[in-house]
């Protein structure tokens, strides 16, 4: 059973709003995950090269339809994860001028305390999900990756502040509910985040695991950007994981397109 997380600090009357989405942002792996607030949602959304590329598309009908949707969950009560302010959290962690390599995920973890918007990652305290553990076992198996020792945590925050954008499909859930906002719009908004990686981004590596991230190769400008796919590293799929090689050939394809390879350990 995980350990009981604290309380968030009570943020004061003088505290603006961008203050308190930045102290987030500085530190997801410590921070506890705070409650929903009454704020919107694209007020958390700081990152100012982001900020420039999506305001647009937060004024087209479909994501204020999806502002809508998830509106209405937070007035029934629902619980949604991740909090309001970590929903962009893998944007305003990886500038989109510091974009090296996209992990595209599909779905926030859907538990408690689990969800801190970077797919994949989970804060310290959190028992590590059975995807990541094989992650880091790939990463410890490859003989090409030195420095790796497997952490006794699930964040991932290290890997988004070097570049590597941890993008889920989905950037909500209902709490206990999988894939329960996976028609809300999500997915017309991420698939534009990547085709900005594509056409606006620096030469990058986009690595797909599994045929839900497969689909969006289409969006990628393959003579600018390399791509490596895989099996999924669930457990369901890890036997066909199992030796892919892709962090080191992530790295290899960096320094051909000219990136500093990332250091992956933890």
């Amino acid at each position: 059973m995980p350990p009981k997380r604290k309380a968030p600090n009570a943020i004061g009357p003088t505290q603006s709003k961008t203050t308190k989405t930045k102290e987030a942002v500085e530190d997801t792996c410590e921070t506890p995950l705070k409650k929903n607030s009454d704020i919107g949602i694209t007020s958390f959304l700081i990152d100012a090269s982001w900020k420039a590329v999506l305001e647009s598309e937060f004024q087209k009908p479909y994501f204020k339809d999806l502002e809508t949707k998830l509106e209405q969950e937070y007035k029934q009560g629902k619980t949604i994860f991740p909090p309001k302010d970590l929903i962009f959290n893998a944007l305003n962690l990886t500038p989109l001028d510091k974009v090296k390599v996209v992990i595209l995920g599909q779905d926030p973890y859907h538990d408690d305390d689990q969800a801190m918007g970077l797919s994949f990652s989970v804060p310290k305290g959190i028992k590590v999900p059975p995807s990541l553990k094989n992650m880091y076992k790939e990463l410890d198996r490859d003989p090409e990756i030195s420095g790796f020792k497997e952490p006794d945590h699930g964040c991932l925050e290290k890997w988004a502040k070097d570049g590597v954008l941890l993008l889920n499909a989905t950037l909500t859930v209902e709490a206990h509910k999988p894939n329960s906002h996976a028609s809300f719009g999500w997915q017309k908004f991420t698939d534009h985040v990547i085709k900005t990686v594509s056409d606006c981004g620096s030469p990058a590596v986009f690595i797909l695991w599994g045929g839900f991230a497969h689909k969006k190769e289409k969006l990628i400008d393959k003579s600018k950007h390399k791509v490596i796919k895989t099996a999924h590293p669930s457990p369901l799929s890890f036997n066909k994981f199992k030796g892919c090689g892709c962090f080191s050939e992530c790295n290899k394809c960096l320094k051909e397109i000219g990136q500093t390879p990332i250091d992956w350990s933890l």
